[in-house]
């Protein structure tokens, strides 16, 4: 279809057009969608679900509409139709932005025959046949596929459809490609031979996450150079995670990449409903003002792939609403454009449409915390798929009993520490940030010496960010220990005791001892600080006639500090946040919320009770503040699918007002009714009679 559509009022398609794209429908059709599927269909949910904007496939592994490009393989059921046209064609007519969606990850036969160099190839220098569909090929990304194929793709759909812009999928390849190609480039780039494996201690492949990130770095400036040398407002926008933000460089991604697109469609295993709002502090971690969007499945996620199934209506809801109320835009996602199963379209027109009314609010306010926890960017980039979620486990723990303990905290990525970004908190927790250059310990140093709080465990700042051990903690100056004995892993039947009276040893009452860590690390305190906790020494677990401790507590296990400055630091030498998320013990989670309030020096700005598991989120802006709650409360809270929502009954939300201001009102946004209030001693408490899956307090100042 000619692009023949004029420019609409209302900056429709200006460069600012994604500011208005804040609902997404993404139909991901089949290659037989040409001959089965109803186009009115989709076009009447954009209209009923008040989606502003949709992403629709268009090319790459197979194009829907008449493609000219050599090679670029359509749709065998295409004929004289053109269904992508169409849909573009129907979401204009309803002032929608539209996004172009190609996948270049795999190739047909034709291409593979002509084009054997685009082809990935394995460790044993077996062309790769696709895993799932052994018909096809698997791409290199690093190949002339993606640099001089794509880019005609690329650029013939910007030329001749009315586009906002092009989202890539599977476009960042497959691990490690062994082609002739990959070896010679990367072997000039950097003298080494391609890595066998993701072994964060070899130093090739730390060369080869650098040598990626360049050549990854490169395409997405080329296919958005190529966009916009015809249509100057149109954007690439690669599909993004987490893991982006450590595999590309944060300059390339702010100036291309005008909002932020997170593929993380719904849990897996084990995961809580939280890790779907992660995703949204993880980006803002970074880039604190860029819109966040985050794509929901309506299927299960799972690693069995359920592609054309359908989750329950409240899983669907409480990931994207999760999502919602940690600032993130929704998107949700149709595989296949036929639609046998229709339960997931009122879920996620309801969820769509409660997002609507929020949206004024928020977008009005700005995420506001006094706590962080670091986002350990220099350490996860050195690891790969299969121990990445390993090496984030500290933080998952402290991210879940946070959550338990329903405090309002944000994420700063370690890439992004300026005085500005770290000021805005009062505590900074460091869970295990292992890889830390000597300039982010510095910029730490400097921040607590201003009066911030450092709450820092197991191995922070053992190596630096080059993944080179230092021996020791190159922050122990700053958290008052000496290091007198190296990690130790593995260890069983450990526990750490009780020390006198200290606010961090505080809600024991009983015990003289509690469980300790699985990884411990020997340190002695510097003679200014507080240790509330020491290490029980090792004893047997077995024959249990021999399970007693021998020798009595020695040996900081917990090290509090205060500072001139007025800031604090709690230093914790073992694996208190890995250990948690393991087990979920409730004494680490105590402990890790008493080192977190003592850091903070203070009663917390907002406190939220009541019987209840809650997500709690915190915007502001200079009238007022919104309190967002996403019920959590579910025997399915730590595995998917949920079954149905619990309510849950009242909550309080206790906010300190700012000096200077006095309380004006408070509403209850979701339920749309005046809130019960009563202010006292500086602090105003608003009661929430009841919670099914959202609702969100908001409090105006005089």
């Amino acid at each position: 279809m000619p692009d023949t559509v004029a420019p609409s009022a209302g900056g429709l398609r200006t460069a600012d057009w994604y500011k208005s794209a804040t609902r997404w429908t993404q139909l991901t059709l089949a290659e037989d969608d040409p001959i089965r599927f109803d186009p009115e269909f989709w076009i009447d949910l954009f209209r009923r679900s008040k989606s502003n904007a949709t992403c629709l496939s268009a090319g790459g592994y197979i194009a829907y509409y008449p493609s000219k490009v050599p090679f670029h393989y359509v749709s065998q059921y295409l004929g004289d139709t053109d269904p992508f046209g169409t849909l573009v064609e129907g979401a204009r007519r309803l002032g929608m932005h539209v996004m172009a969606r190609v996948d270049p990850h795999a190739i047909h036969q034709d291409a593979a025959d002509a084009h054997p160099e685009w082809i990935a190839v394995d460790r044993d220098g077996n062309r790769r046949r696709h895993w799932a569909y052994p018909s096809v090929w698997v791409t290199c990304a690093y190949s002339g596929y993606n640099f001089e194929f794509m880019p005609q793709v690329v650029r013939e759909i910007t030329r001749n459809y009315d586009i906002d812009a092009i989202f890539a999928n599977r476009w960042q390849g497959h691990g490690v490609c062994y082609c002739e190609t990959c070896r010679r480039n990367f072997r000039d780039a950097s003298g080494h031979d391609l890595p066998l494996d993701a072994n964060p201690e070899d130093p090739a492949w730390l060369a080869w996450t650098a040598w990626r990130r360049t050549v990854l770095s490169r395409l997405v400036v080329e296919w958005d150079e190529a966009m916009k040398a015809i249509k100057p407002n149109t954007s690439f926008i690669p599909n993004m995670g987490g893991v982006s933000l450590m595999e590309f460089d944060l300059k390339l991604i702010e100036k291309h990449c005008p909002f932020l697109v997170v593929d993380d469609q719904g849990r897996r295993g084990t995961e809580p409903v939280w890790m779907s709002g992660r995703n949204g502090k993880r980006m803002r971690a970074t880039f604190r003002d860029r819109p966040v969007v985050l794509i929901t499945s309506i299927g299960p996620e799972e690693k069995y792939r359920w592609k054309d199934a359908v989750t329950t209506g409240p899983e669907i809801r409480s990931w994207m609403l999760d999502g919602v109320v940690q600032g993130m835009l929704p998107w949700f996602t149709k595989f296949n454009g036929v639609v046998p199963d229709q339960r997931w379209v009122a879920p996620v027109v309801d969820s769509f449409g409660l997002h609507a009314a929020l949206e004024p609010v928020l977008a009005a306010t700005r995420p506001a915390a006094e706590i962080a926890i670091l986002d350990p960017a220099t350490t996860l980039r050195h690891h790969g798929p299969d121990t990445r979620r390993e090496a984030e486990a500290d933080d998952l723990g402290v991210y879940q009993a946070l959550v338990e303990e329903k405090l309002p905290f944000e994420m700063l990525s370690d890439q992004a520490m300026t005085p500005e970004r770290l000021d805005r908190f009062k505590v900074v927790i460091l869970a295990n940030a292992t890889c830390l250059s000597d300039a982010q310990c510095a910029a730490l140093e400097a921040y607590v010496a201003r009066g911030g709080g450092v709450v820092a465990a197991h191995e922070t700042s053992t190596r630096d960010e080059n993944n080179r051990p230092r021996g020791t903690l190159a922050l122990a100056r700053l958290l008052g220990v000496t290091v007198t004995r190296p990690p130790r892993a593995g260890v069983q039947n450990s526990y750490v005791a009780l020390n006198g009276r200290h606010p961090i040893s505080e809600g024991y009452d009983g015990a003289a001892r509690i469980i300790g860590g699985t990884r411990l690390i020997g340190v002695e305190a510097a003679v200014d600080a507080e240790v509330p906790f020491l290490y029980v020494p090792d004893f047997p677990d077995l024959p249990m006639e021999e399970v007693y401790p021998r020798e009595a507590p020695r040996g900081a296990a917990v090290v509090a500090r205060r500072h001139p400055g007025g800031g604090r630091t709690v230093y914790i030498p073992w694996n208190i946040g890995g250990i948690f998320w393991e087990v979920l013990a409730a004494d680490h989670q105590r402990l890790i919320a008493n080192a977190v309030r003592w850091a903070l020096g203070k009663r917390p700005d907002v406190e939220v009770t009541g019987r209840s598991v809650l997500d709690v989120a915190l915007r502001e802006n200079q009238d007022g503040l919104v309190v967002a709650l996403q019920n959590l409360t579910n025997p399915m809270m730590m595995k998917g699918p949920t079954r149905e929502t619990y309510p849950v009954g009242r909550q309080e939300v206790s906010v300190a007002i700012p000096v200077g201001r006095a309380f004006a009102g408070a509403r209850l946004l979701v339920a749309g009714e005046a809130a019960e209030a009563e202010v006292e001693a500086g602090r105003v408490t608003v009661t929430v009679p009841a919670i099914e899956l959202v609702e969100a307090v908001h409090i105006t100042w005089a």
